[in-house]
C-alpha cells in the first residue's frame, strides 16, 4: 500500500521530520510543553504533502480539476503561448490547507512545456496569472485537433513549482504531474470554439482528479 504522502515532497518531509524529531526530544527533556507545538508543526507538514488516492469519474470527455481548491475566476481571454486563440479560463486557488498534488485534466499527448520566471503576488489576484512565476503544460487531445493548456502559478508563499511531465509524454485524466509548494493557483484553458460545456461556477469547491469542470467532446467536428 502506498504511503499517502506526495513523492514530490519527500525531501521536505524527511528534512522537517528529522528536524522536528530533534526538537521533540530536546523539548521533552527541557520544555515538555513545547512538544505539543512540535507535534502540531509535524502534523501540518504531513497534511500539506498528503496525497490521497483519487479515482477519476467515468467518461473520457470529462475535463477534471487539476487541483483542489476554490474556483475564483471563469473568464474569456486570448491565450497566445500555446492555444493561439480566444479561450475559456478556469482559475482555481489552493490554500495552505488544500491537497497540493496536481493532476492532468484531460488525456492526450504533452506537446508544449514552458516555465516563466516572475513575481510572487497573492495567487488570488488576477495579476498573478500573468505576472507571477508559472509553468505551462500544453496537451494535444487524442483526436489530434483539440488542445488544452494547464498553468501552474506560484503564489505569495509558494516558491517552487514541480512538474514531472516532458514533451512527448502520453498522459491520462487524473494522473499526477506535479505540485506547487505552499499555496498557489492553477488555471485550465479550453479553446472557445471547442465543443465544451462548463459544469462549475465561481466560488465552487473542487477536488483534483474527481471534480468535473466541464465536458469536452472531441472528434465531433468535420
Amino acid at each position: 500500500m502506498r504511503f499517502p504522502v506526495a513523492e514530490y515532497g519527500s525531501k521536505e518531509v524527511s528534512f522537517f521530520g528529522m528536524l522536528l524529531f530533534v526538537f521533540l526530544i530536546l523539548s521533552l527533556f527541557f520544555y515538555p510543553w513545547v512538544s505539543i507545538l512540535v507535534c502540531l508543526c509535524m502534523f501540518f507538514v504531513l497534511c500539506f504533502f498528503r496525497d490521497p488516492t483519487r479515482i477519476p469519474p467515468e467518461g473520457e470527455e470529462k475535463v477534471l480539476a487539476p487541483a483542489d481548491g476554490t474556483v475564483i475566476e471563469i473568464s474569456h481571454e486570448q491565450e497566445e503561448n500555446y492555444l493561439k486563440c480566444k479561450a475559456i479560463k478556469i482559475a482555481i486557488f489552493m490554500s495552505l490547507f488544500s491537497v497540493h498534488v496536481n493532476r492532468i485534466s484531460y488525456g492526450g499527448k504533452v506537446e508544449f512545456i514552458k516555465h516563466i520566471a516572475g513575481r510572487f503576488l497573492d495567487a488570488r489576484s488576477p495579476k498573478s496569472s500573468s505576472q507571477n512565476e508559472h509553468n505551462m503544460i500544453g496537451i494535444l487531445t487524442n483526436d489530434g485537433q483539440t488542445r488544452i493548456l494547464i498553468k501552474q502559478i506560484a503564489g505569495k508563499v509558494a516558491r517552487r513549482i514541480v512538474c514531472d511531465c516532458t514533451v512527448g509524454d502520453n498522459v491520462e485524466r487524473g494522473q499526477r504531474f506535479g505540485m506547487i509548494k505552499f499555496g498557489s493557483r492553477l488555471e485550465v484553458f479550453i479553446p472557445e470554439d471547442a465543443d465544451f460545456k462548463l459544469a462549475v461556477k465561481e466560488g465552487e469547491k473542487v477536488h483534483a482528479g474527481t471534480t468535473v469542470l466541464g465536458v469536452l467532446k472531441i472528434g465531433s467536428k468535420e
